[in-house]
């Protein structure tokens, strides 16, 4: 099924008598394997409305990612918050569809200046399980109606509705950039200099830590800076003669090159085994990580301290360490998801981190509400 209109898109689900599966591009399939009928979202597609001087666009879910951002780079903006590119990791083909970037809150390393998908979110339409189109938000920051319900949206991975209709703030693109760059540190030396330079008033953009073995035989730690040239050249030099001693600049495409690796964590790509992602508390990174070496767990890590996160290869053996990665999660506080693991895996292990009985009550009732007929995408964040 695919519908070319919204009304199509209510009429569709409204007459739905069994599960549907909301597809956009077909290129994020995690979560638990689905059954029923599939529902492509590509005929909706196309910018609404776009508005330069007020750093705001209307776009269709449908619309391809890359599509969108050709349209904010003709008139030197972008998305802030870098949206990642599954592709390279699970091995998909397919296009990113803005629909499935949002219903994923699919976020990079400039999260740490910019926040995450549904922090520039200003409003959505969606159709719920009932097939009623629903409006909330606006096309400005300063229209809050509804703007809990905007932010539920992101994330919900089409559980609570199929998005129509998203509008978004958007940014300048900088004149420049610089990545500051430190080869073989260890992970706790490695964390604590992101940590020191995220300290700083250097306005940083990423800080990542990639152990060894992933980028050669060397573990490396970068930091970026983003602006005006005059302005990215004095920060590169005052990190330099600070808390960055040692650190080598690179610039231009070799320093974009560096990021789009963080950000797609294409490190991992066409290595074999489960990929988690990690969310913990800032400076805990080193910890966790050598809590589960400490228990006999093997893996390669990858930290994108600027967006928050800790990504994980690990064999599929077993449960593939999800019993002492939540456990040591639970510890610390945070949260714990299976990103890339074979179908057989993803039925025996909770994708998304268990909630306690409280929100996972909340959960339950949020689905009753939008969806009371369990049609869509039923049981994709089982846990």
């Amino acid at each position: 099924m695919r519908p070319e209109s919204e009304a199509d898109l209510a009429e569709l689900i409204k007459a739905a008598n069994g599960p549907l599966r909301v597809r956009g591009g077909g290129t994020r399939p995690i979560g638990a394997e689905l059954d029923g009928s599939v529902l492509e979202t590509g005929g909706l597609s196309g910018v609404t409305l776009y508005e330069p001087g007020a750093l705001t666009v209307v776009v269709q879910a449908g619309t391809p990612v890359a599509e969108l951002e050709q349209v904010l780079a003709a008139e030197g903006q972008r998305l802030p918050f870098e949206p990642m590119d599954h592709r390279a990791l699970l091995g998909t083909s397919g296009t990113p569809t803005v629909g499935g970037m949002v219903a994923g809150n699919v976020s990079g390393p400039r999260r740490i200046q910019t926040g995450a998908c549904r922090d520039v979110m200003l409003g959505v339409r969606f159709v719920d399980g009932n097939g009623t189109i629903l409006k909330n938000g606006g096309r400005v920051m300063k229209n809050v109606t509804g703007y809990d319900l905007v932010k539920l949206m992101a994330g919900s991975w089409g559980t609570l509705g199929v998005l129509t209709e998203v509008a978004f703030k958007v940014l300048a693109e900088p004149e420049t950039e610089a990545t500051l760059v430190f080869r073989g540190k260890e992970p706790a030396a490695g964390v604590a200099a992101l940590c020191a330079a995220l300290g700083t008033p250097f306005d940083i953009t990423g800080a990542s830590h990639l152990e060894a073995g992933l980028d050669g035989d060397s573990a490396r730690t970068q930091v970026r800076i983003e602006g005006m040239e005059a302005s990215v050249s004095y920060r590169v030099k005052a990190l330099q003669g600070g808390v960055l001693a040692g650190f080598d600049a690179v610039t231009g495409e070799d320093s974009a090159r560096l990021w789009q690796e963080v950000r797609d964590v294409t490190p991992f790509a066409g290595h074999e085994g489960a990929v988690w992602k990690v969310s913990v508390k800032p400076g805990d990174a080193p910890a966790l990580t050598a809590a589960l070496r400490a228990q006999g767990l093997g893996f390669k890590a990858m930290y994108d301290w600027g967006g928050g996160l800790i990504w994980l290869l690990i064999p599929e053996a077993g449960d593939a360490g999800a019993a002492r990665i939540r456990q040591e999660v639970a510890r610390l506080g945070g949260h714990a998801t299976l990103i890339r693991g074979s179908a057989d895996l993803r039925a025996r292990v909770p994708v998304f981190q268990p909630q306690p009985a409280p929100i996972a009550a909340i959960e339950a009732g949020l689905r009753q509400r939008f969806d009371p007929k369990g049609v869509l995408n039923p049981g994709l964040m089982a846990g």
